[in-house]
This record gives C-alpha cells, structure tokens and sequence, in this order.
C-alpha cells in the first residue's frame, strides 16, 4: 500500500505536466510564418531618349480632280518645285472633245436667242398694228426667255468643260519638295488619286515611336533633338502631337515635336534622338514575383510591421512581363512588401519578416 502511494505521488505531477502543455498547445494559435520581403523605393532613371526621323509638318498628296491616262509627270521624288509648276498632267484630248461640244451647244443657244428675239419683234409690230392677237405676242415673249435661258444653260456647260480641261494638269500649290509620287506615265488615273506628294520644307518635325510602357509625354513637353551622324548639331523641340491609341502592330504610340528654327542640317529623312528635358525620371519599380492575379484584380501583400501581419492590397501596373514592373497606382515608397510565396498567404495572416532589402 505505501508503495502504491509512492508510485501515485510520483506520477500525479508527471500528468498534471503532460496537461498543461497539451493546454498551451491549444492556445498557442497557428504557428508564425517567415516571408521575404522588400520596401520598395523609388528608382531614379535617367531622361529617357527615343530614336526617330525629321519630317515636315506638313505634306499635301496632290491628285487629278478628273480621271484620264496620264502622260506626263515632270518631278521625282526630292524635287523642289516652286507655286503654279506643272508637276503632272492628262491627255487632254477627251476633255478638249468636251469643251468643243460644250462650244457648238452655246453657238446653237445664241442663234436660237437670236430668231426667238426676232420673232417676238415681228409679233409686238403686228399687235400695235392690230393684227395679231395678245396670246400670240406672250408665246414669242416666252419663246425668247427659254432661248436665253439656255444660253446661260449651254454657257455654264462651257465654262465646265473649260474647267475639267484645266484639271488636266497638276500645278503646285505652294513652294516646296517632293516626298513621293505615286503614279507612273502611262497609268491611267481616277478622279482624286494620289499622284505627287509635296511638303512644306521649312516646318519640320522630329518623329518618333514611343513604347506603351515608356512614360508617354504631354502636349507642350520639351526635348532636346540631336542628329544620330553628329550628336553635336542640336535643336530644341515641342510636343504638339501624340497619337491617342498605340499601333495595334508595334504597341508604340507616334509622337510628334516641332523643331524650333533647327539647323539646315535637319533635312527631312535624317535620323535623330530626342531626349526629354526633364533630368532624372523617378518610377515604382516591383519585382514580378510580388504580384497576384485574384478574381481580376492585380494585389500585392503589404507587410503591417507593427500588427506582424499581412494584408492584401491593389494595384495597378504597367509593363508587365519582365522581372519588374513598374507601379502606376496603389502604392506609396518606402512600404514593405512581400515579394515571394504570395500565392500561399492569407488575408491578416501573422508573419515574420525576412529580408530587408530595399528595392
């Protein structure tokens, strides 16, 4: 019996033991998970430059106004044409057939003017005489008003056709170079379609493709253009054009910056860089692992340091598909993010940070 009494005094303390660590099991909640994490900050990039080439601001496709073989064209591509210079021209002899025909309907007008006027002579003589009636002497008076209005009708057909026989020829419009042609001799030709390009030489621009994902510029930003030969000829330039939508092909949008009075040696087709005059560009740059694609949305983890927990929070993102990307919208410098195993997180769950490099 004692040592039965002994043996229980000996084991008692033993299970009581056992109990309470089953207890502080129990409360001890789900266990801390380790994360690597990143604070994010902002990079510094330098002023970003774009490759491109002069061209003029403006360019005017010029065109027959009438359809006809074409048998002449005076220019080539590059040449500098002056205002009122025949650049291109028809055979005429259609358009001369016309003016013609239009010439015998107005001569055939004007003698049918002519016998109608005499006839509503002879008529007001015999009615003061009194031998013609009132009726007689209004149809002669009507007779005469149609016979002039189709001489007007046969003069208005005439000056058409003198018209369609002038659109025969392609005349400068103003004084400028040729950028393209686009019809040969011998080609026949419909109303309105490009035959010679001429552009205005002295306003010229400086054109360039920027990526989607590059920092697209505003109206009125300034850039510092240089020639890609000579990197010392400089001008200074303007935006005043940026293409709303990217190329559906290249994914880059057309920009366009006015050249202000730059040297001659910008002449149209000369490759160039335009460099934007804004000294270093600051982005939010996130490492592509830190990313989550959940019901449609793009969310990172943001690490609460002082709750030692994790919360989920969107963002939206530009340039996707590299190691980084860059953050539009959703998150400040300096926070802490986690930027692996976000795909096994949940929302509040209690964390231990690893890692505290800055990105």
């Amino acid at each position: 019996m004692r040592r039965f009494n002994a043996l229980m005094l000996l084991v008692l303390p033993a299970i009581a033991l056992l109990a309470s660590c089953s207890e502080e099991k129990k409360d001890a909640g789900p266990p801390v998970r380790p994360v690597f994490s990143s604070v994010i900050e902002l990079a510094h990039l330098p002023s970003p430059s774009f490759a491109g080439t002069v061209a003029p601001k403006t360019e005017t496709p010029l065109g027959f106004r009438v359809a006809g073989l074409m048998v002449a064209r005076d220019v080539n591509t590059g040449d500098v044409v002056t205002k009122g210079q025949r650049l291109a021209a028809l055979d005429p002899t259609s358009l001369q057939l016309s003016v013609g025909s239009a010439q015998a309907q107005l001569a055939n007008a004007k003698a049918q003017l002519a016998n109608a006027a005499s006839v509503e002579q002879r008529a007001r003589s015999t009615f003061q005489g009194g031998t013609a009636t009132k009726a007689s002497l209004e149809s002669s008076v009507q007779a005469t008003q149609a016979a002039q209005s189709a001489v007007v009708q046969a003069q208005t057909m005439l000056d058409k056709a003198n018209e369609n026989l002038s659109y025969a020829q392609i005349l400068a419009t103003f004084d400028g170079v040729v950028t393209a042609t686009s019809v040969e001799v011998g080609q026949v030709v419909s109303a309105g379609e490009s035959v010679v390009t001429v552009a205005r030489p002295e306003d010229r621009d400086a054109v360039v493709d920027i990526p989607e994902g590059a920092l697209i510029p505003a109206i009125g930003d300034a850039y510092s253009i240089l020639l890609q030969i000579n990197p010392a000829i400089t001008s200074s330039g303007v935006v005043r054009e940026v293409a709303p939508t990217a190329d559906a092909a290249t994914r880059t949008r057309r920009v366009k910056i006015a050249l202000q009075a730059p040297p001659s040696a910008f002449r149209i087709g000369t490759t160039i860089t335009a460099v934007r005059n804004s000294g270093e560009v600051q982005k939010l740059f996130l490492p592509a692992s830190a990313i989550l694609d959940q019901d449609g949305k793009t969310l990172i983890w943001v690490v609460d340091e002082k709750e030692g927990a994790v919360r989920s929070q969107q963002v939206q993102l530009v340039g996707q598909g590299g190691a980084h990307v860059e953050v539009v919208s959703g998150l400040e410098p300096g926070t802490r993010v986690v930027i692996a195993g976000v795909h096994s997180l949940k929302e509040g769950q209690k964390i231990k940070v690893e890692g505290g490099a800055r990105s």
